[in-house]
């Protein structure tokens, strides 16, 4: 089968794969919380000395709206609503801590959004330093926090400098004023360059840029373009995801028509066209759309085995628990997951009334443990060898996928289990997680839509 067949084929709506089960297939239970919380203790008092937590926190806020984003947000510039989120997000802390005996050891602590460079630089050391004081820094922690160029001041840059942030995520996704226009997102590369430079001045250690393929407009050109201002900037990681078109969660993705987007081979061309650029200026492939230097953390993990995936994306974390803070944050204690309320104003309302907002959550059965581990050796090290657990879960219809994606040279089969190979493999790597997705094959009758693999 030709390439061009193959991206058809394989072209379809599945998971990112952050989690197992991905959000849309946890049990419709109603949230128990008692459990979650039990859990979460037990969790915490195993492993929390050795390994420390992970915290992240979602802060919504954007000025503007940039018309490609799929994130929970809410488009104000009413700073005043500043105040009373932090307020909420310290109480819904407040409430985890009262389950802890000990002060958990802080190793990973990330700011998300919307844009956490909307809030003020008092609002965010008042939110972090209250934090960080209630715990402890792991002896190899990691900071770090999303930005938009436009308004990340060196203020911002210094005052979380100062609480311990070292790592700096930009969101770039094209240098091209073609695609920034219809995507609502003027940034020129000298502001993002003033950030980058000011941000190496005080000493941050690490600079991801987000870079995205497939959006409205975007051209070869406009990828080779961006490839090459990229290399002038040196950032320490790349993040170059495939544009999710979901305008039936995102209004605001219906302001260009489906002629503006590069589909299928076109947009696969313009990942490739990415791919060869940034493997020519010595950025290795970590796999789903991420790449890093050959000294950074990632890489090494992805070398040595130790590269980890979860809510947060690739990281080199063993935390075994996360916890969420804010409106949609997803907390995870290994055995079980729970996602906060997405609405903004009804997250407040709720941790006020009751100190969590809690809306959905999901409790790991043995298979569902078998099958994440299984998908997240596929993510992190390309490969997977079977073990007595999967065997037992696995269906004649995995067996059957694994034989046709051999033949097509995306796997390498031995008889102890399979290895992704460097170029197809990696191509369709969220199709092969996909193969052993028990719960999406079960309730495909569902209504549930994900963004294409490509």
């Amino acid at each position: 089968m030709n390439l061009k067949n193959l991206i058809q084929k394989y072209n379809v709506p599945i998971p990112r794969y952050t989690s197992y089960p991905t959000v849309p297939y946890w049990d419709k239970e109603e949230p128990d919380e008692a459990h979650w919380f039990e859990i979460v203790k037990e969790t915490f008092d195993q492993t929390n000395a050795q390994k420390g937590i992970a915290i992240y926190i979602h802060l919504p806020y954007c000025e503007k709206l940039c018309t490609y984003c799929a994130c929970t947000k809410m488009i104000t510039k009413n700073h005043d609503l500043e105040k009373p989120y932090i307020e909420a997000l310290l109480k819904e802390w407040n409430e985890y801590l009262s389950h802890f005996e000990q002060k958990p050891i802080i190793r990973e602590l990330h700011l998300g959004g919307g844009t956490p460079t909307f809030f003020s630089t008092d609002s965010l050391e008042k939110l972090l330093s209250t934090i960080i004081a209630s715990g402890e820094k792991h002896p190899d922690y990691e900071f770090s926090f999303e930005a938009h160029p436009n308004n990340t001041s060196a203020e911002h840059l210094q005052t979380l400098y100062n609480l311990g942030f070292r790592r700096l995520s930009l969101g770039v996704q094209d240098f091209d004023p073609e695609v920034q226009k219809v995507i609502n997102r003027p940034q020129s590369y000298e502001t993002v360059e003033a950030v980058v430079l000011k941000a190496r001045e005080i000493g941050y250690t690490s600079v991801n840029f987000d870079l995205i393929y497939g959006l409205p407009k975007q051209k070869a050109s406009s990828v080779e373009d961006t490839m090459k201002k990229v290399r002038i900037l040196n950032p320490d990681r790349i993040a170059f995801y495939s544009y999710a078109h979901v305008p039936w969660k995102e209004k605001g993705q219906r302001g260009f028509t489906d002629e503006d987007i590069p589909k299928d081979e076109a947009k696969r061309a313009l990942y490739e066209i990415g791919k060869q650029l940034l493997t020519e200026i010595g950025y290795r492939d970590i796999g789903m759309d991420h790449f890093a230097k050959p000294e950074d953390k990632l890489s090494k993990a992805r070398e040595n085995g130790t590269l980890h995936r979860n809510f947060m994306g690739y990281t080199t974390s063993q935390a075994n628990i996360i916890i969420g803070l804010g409106a949609s944050a997803i907390s995870d204690a290994g055995r079980a997951y729970m996602q906060n309320e997405k609405n903004i104003e009804l997250y407040k309302t709720k941790i006020a009334d009751q100190g969590n907002a809690f809306i959905k959550n999901h409790f790991l059965n043995h298979e569902d443990r078998t099958i994440k581990k299984a998908i997240l050796d596929i993510a992190c090290r390309g490969k997977l060898t079977f073990n007595d657990d999967l065997v037992n879960y696995m269906t004649f219809q995995m067996l059957t996928q694994l034989k046709e994606m051999e033949k097509e040279e995306i796997i390498v089969r031995d008889p102890r289990g399979f290895t992704v190979t460097p170029e197809l493999g990696k191509m369709f790597l969220r199709n092969v997680c996909a193969v052993f997705d028990v719960r999406m094959q079960n309730k495909q009758e569902e209504d549930i839509k994900f963004s294409k693999s490509i």
